[in-house]
């Protein structure tokens, strides 16, 4: 399929992203934990979902525009954290964040990008800047990430909590091997390992420096060395979002790590009221995993997500075609809501 082709779903750019990525790519992208059974509740929980519309109202003027910590989106789609933007595209995350800003939305940069928090944050000074941080062994290595991120301009800290043990030291799927296009992670190394990332040796460092697993000491502890609002990514108790809105966090993120970590647990929109529930109004909550359509995204919406954010097609936007891919995935999503709000009496 090539860029010109029609494209008009987000199934399309799918298919595009399969036609043009590597396979290594292509699986490292889609890996699932397990038998994928999670990953599969994530797609079909939406379908399950049903709207009930509003009819004879004045739905002329729609306004999808969402406030996120402080900061007003044009739309209440988001772009998640994810892993090596690289395979995807030449220019990594950094055309990710292209995209994202063309559409005045939000972007969280991973840990495991090809490209520095400041590196990140000159490429596109217009764009809305988050960042995903590890949990580190070093308090000091992880506050100077925090400074960095402060320095640099970005408005929050997303922290994952639902990774106990990072998937390339327990999957055995994923043996160790370097990769054939050339990969760094700046923001996790202070100074990069003289190793090739991917082999055994690479890990290695990096099981020397990652914190596992985490506790809620950990999230304290980083709340209490930013002036930044921080969201907790991985939540899917109410127990959870109890403990965390005790703790001072500023954003819960209901994820499952789309489906790549405990296979067997719920999809995040079933999940979604019950968070929603225990929070209480004290932080704001966002959902993401399963989201492939607009009404998804106002399904979402409808079970009180401030908004959503997506992980795969994104990616997959950038395969299709780089940065103006991206601004498509975002594109036919909004346009999908907008349409959706209309016809369900929605007007904001």
């Amino acid at each position: 399929m090539s860029t010109s082709a029609l494209i008009t779903s987000i199934a399309d750019v799918e298919k595009s992203a399969r036609e043009r990525l590597p396979d290594y790519a292509w699986a490292y992208y889609s890996r699932t934990s397990a038998d994928g059974q999670t990953y599969q509740d994530n797609l079909e929980a939406y379908r399950r979902y049903r709207l009930i519309p509003r009819n004879l109202r004045d739905v002329s003027i729609r306004d999808t525009s969402v406030t996120v910590l402080g900061t007003r989106l044009d739309i209440p789609v988001a772009i998640g954290p994810t892993a090596i933007h690289r395979f995807a595209h030449p220019d990594a995350e950094l055309a990710t964040a292209k995209g994202a800003a063309a559409m005045n939305t939000g972007m969280v940069l991973g840990s495991f990008a090809n490209h520095s928090i400041e590196e990140f944050a000159e490429a596109v000074p217009s764009g809305i800047h988050w960042f995903y941080m590890l949990f580190y062994k070093d308090r000091r290595h992880m506050k100077r990430q925090l400074d960095r991120a402060e320095r640099a301009g970005y408005t929050a800290i997303f922290l994952t909590i639902d990774q106990s043990f990072q998937p390339f030291f327990v999957d055995k799927r994923i043996g160790p091997r370097p990769y054939p296009v050339p990969l760094r992670f700046p923001n996790i190394f202070d100074v990069e390992p003289p190793h090739a990332v991917g082999s055994t040796e690479y890990r290695d460092c990096l099981a020397a420096a990652v914190k596992e697993p985490a506790t809620w000491e950990d999230v304290e502890w980083v709340r209490d060395n930013t002036r930044l609002p921080v969201v907790l990514k991985g939540v899917l108790s109410a127990e959870d979002a109890r403990m965390a809105v005790e703790r001072g966090v500023n954003g819960i993120l209901v994820s499952n790590h789309g489906g790549r970590e405990q296979d067997g647990v719920p999809a995040t929109i079933d999940v979604l009221p019950d968070i929603i529930r225990a929070v209480g109004g004290k932080a704001e909550v966002y959902v993401d995993g399963g989201v492939r359509t607009g009404t998804d995204v106002l399904k979402a919406l409808a079970l009180g997500a401030r908004c959503v954010f997506i992980g795969r097609p994104a990616l997959w936007g950038l395969a299709h075609n780089g940065a103006e891919g991206v601004e498509q995935v975002l594109q036919i999503l909004t346009d999908e809501l907008s349409l959706a709000m209309a016809r369900t009496g929605m007007f904001n």
